[in-house]
């Protein structure tokens, strides 16, 4: 056996040991990558190079954007904007059967996509949803189920931190412009699905509907809405347009949340201190797992695993449908137990030259890639965002999963869809000829 497949085998095995030990997913990352690389000592420069492959990789300009945007995820998560959103949503949907499930929904996505952040989305939603859902007769595990994989949405939606990593992991090839106007379709596809099933268990259930709301009511609510909706046309318009970059667009859109944050009277100067150390830990919590991923990503292309990897799928499968299938289902498995972002970049340089290989766009499967792993943060044993919603819904994660599995039924046959129906994805960037 080579020293080349040992240094694989070591690699793969020191990883998922450390994982079910529960060593955080960085330091996992880390470690096996520094195991597995001194076993080619004698190849490479020595430990250094770990270090070195650190520092480049997160040597970008465009990976700029996450620390701005998460700024201004968590100004918005503060400053009035979720509770602005929830009341245009209800003015528009809560006179139908089961029309706080669909606020839910409509809120998360609404939410979601301001802020870039499923966590953000789910906290700010399910705080304030899951109480005045449960007032109105709907059980509290439904309440978190529906907050949970809605919103997933707004990773799809841009703006969306994990769309810049997967432009950064693509190598090029799909620009963040791009991917921005690409998940639009699939995270809008998502949330009427999600829809149309509650429409389904409302029926069924019979759950309560209220009060039609007058068009001036919906008007008034829209308004009060109009300048947070208005920071999606601004940054995702802006970057479209070629005015500014996605890293420049990050930065208007913390001055844009800061201002309108102030004038809204939800928050104070005084509350930035706090504010701007939550996000600088957010930050330097994502950046570091971005540069272990990194390494390990280099370490990966330095043992030609993608094209062991490549080579293998194609030779064993004929059929491009089969392969789809197969790597849908591999991603599903890895986004179960590994966080999204260091997923995206580990894995990306793996699959992408098969399906490239394959005819599909590096934009679409950007798309596919982001859905599968949207999956996984809703799913035990690591599922970040179903413990986040288990939490602020007060439930245990047990009482959860039971009737969260229609909901990801729903997603899969919606990742299904995106997969093999390109123009669900491409559209739009060809629209604008992206």
């Amino acid at each position: 056996m080579s020293i080349e497949v040992i240094s694989i085998i070591v690699l793969f095995a020191s990883f998922f040991t450390l994982l079910m030990i529960k060593v955080p997913v960085a330091y996992s990352i880390g470690i096996s990558t520094t195991i597995s690389l001194l076993l080619n000592i004698d190849k490479l420069p020595g430990l250094t190079t770990i270090a070195q492959r650190m520092t480049t990789g997160i040597d970008s300009f465009a990976l700029l954007a996450i620390p701005f945007f998460v700024l201004a995820g968590e100004i918005m998560k503060r400053g009035g904007i979720a509770n602005r959103l929830i009341n245009f949503a209800k003015s528009l949907v809560a006179s139908l059967p089961g029309g706080l499930a669909y606020v839910n929904v409509l809120a998360s996505m609404l939410f979601g996509a301001i802020s870039g952040s499923a966590i953000a989305a789910t906290s700010a939603i399910g705080s304030i949803m899951t109480d005045r859902m449960e007032e109105e007769g709907y059980p509290r595990e439904f309440s978190a189920s529906v907050n949970i994989t809605s919103s997933t949405t707004g990773l799809l939606i841009p703006p969306s931190n994990i769309l810049i990593v997967y432009a950064l992991a693509s190598g090029g090839t799909a620009s963040v412009a791009a991917l921005f106007i690409a998940g639009y379709l699939p995270g809008i596809l998502l949330g009427v699905a999600i829809m149309s099933y509650i429409a389904f268990v409302a029926i069924t259930r019979n759950f309560s509907k209220g009060s039609r709301v007058p068009l001036s009511l919906i008007w008034k609510y829209f308004r009060k809405a109009f300048f947070s909706l208005l920071l999606l046309v601004i940054v995702v318009g802006g970057i479209v347009a070629g005015i500014f970059t996605a890293t420049e667009a990050s930065a208007i859109a913390v001055l844009y949340a800061a201002v309108l944050a102030l004038i809204y009277g939800d928050i104070s100067t005084k509350d930035f201190p706090n504010i701007l150390l939550t996000s600088a830990k957010t930050t330097a919590v994502v950046m570091f797992l971005i540069c272990t991923s990194m390494a390990m990503s280099w370490l990966f292309s330095f043992e030609g695993i993608p094209e062991l990897i490549s080579n293998f799928l194609l030779e064993q499968f004929s059929n491009k449908i089969v392969i789809f299938l197969v790597i849908n289902l591999v991603l599903l498995i890895i986004g179960t137990f590994m966080d999204m972002t260091p997923a995206v970049l580990i894995f990306t340089p793996i699959f992408l030259p098969v399906v490239v290989a394959l005819g599909m766009h590096p934009v679409h499967f950007g798309i596919v890639l982001v859905l599968n792993l949207c999956i996984g943060l809703c799913t035990p044993p690591v599922g970040t965002i179903l413990f986040v919603g288990s939490g602020i819904a007060n439930v245990s994660v047990s009482q959860v999963v039971k009737p969260l599995l229609p909901f990801l039924l729903i997603m899969v046959i919606v990742l299904l869809l995106i997969t093999y129906i390109p123009e669900i994805s491409m559209y739009l960037p060809r629209l604008f000829d992206l």
